[in-house]
């Protein structure tokens, strides 16, 4: 049985797992077994037979998404206990293979095409660089700074970037340092868009449409 404490984040970056993951029915199962529960007690939780709930397990316990944490024996059967891997995933692009895009396909380096490129590239990074760091039991060094600056005019703006661009070419010069041996390169990304407003977030309504288009697109024999 499972030990270990339950990570807090999980990037899937298997296109099969990505998928397994994608059905609706499955997203609700691991929702609720954020905290350990049973095939019977999801039975009871979700009003859903045994059986089916218990298809959907054996395919979530295999592709790594859940895992069995303690075994309670109930008359002359053993019930398994089961909790979620992780408290939050992420889908990776890595999982779109060849699909995914890169950002030295795009020409514009001044589209959200190739802001969205340039995170993309940063998720699936990340998510190898982690993979490798908890392998070796070491801290990954990242830095994140976040802020909302609120600009007058498109002047502002493209003032404000070329400021920002001529300071961080004035640090990369001060701190690169070609020749040691020791060091290692760091990727740092900026970029910038428009804050999404209350009235651009998108509704649990659109949200939940889009999961259950997602959940169609399944094997063949895979219960409802």
């Amino acid at each position: 049985m499972t030990t270990h404490a339950q990570a807090s984040f999980n990037v899937v970056g298997n296109a099969t797992t990505a998928a397994a993951l994608l059905n609706p029915l499955r997203l609700e199962i691991l929702e609720r077994l954020r905290e350990p529960d049973s095939a019977s007690g999801l039975s009871r939780q979700m009003n859903l037979p045994r059986q089916k709930l218990n298809y959907h397990l054996r395919e979530l316990e295999k592709h790594g998404l859940i895992e069995p944490v303690e075994e309670r024996r109930k008359g002359n059967c053993v019930e398994r206990i089961m909790r979620a891997t992780a408290r939050h995933y992420l889908i990776s692009p890595q999982a779109l293979g060849n699909l995914a895009t890169e950002p030295g396909q795009v020409q514009d380096r001044f589209s959200s095409t190739y802001l969205i490129a340039a995170a993309a590239r940063a998720i699936r990074d990340l998510a190898t660089l982690r993979a490798g760091a908890e392998k070796t039991g070491k801290q990954l060094p990242t830095f994140t700074l976040e802020t909302n600056v609120k600009l007058a005019s498109a002047t502002d703006l493209n003032a404000f970037t070329e400021e920002l661009a001529n300071t961080v070419a004035r640090l990369s010069a001060k701190y690169h340092n070609e020749h040691d041996s020791r060091g290692r390169v760091f990727k740092f990304i900026i970029g910038s868009y428009p804050a999404v407003t209350h009235a651009e977030e998108p509704s649990a309504a659109d949200s939940a449409t889009k999961t259950q288009i997602a959940g169609k697109i399944s094997k063949k024999g895979d219960p409802a």
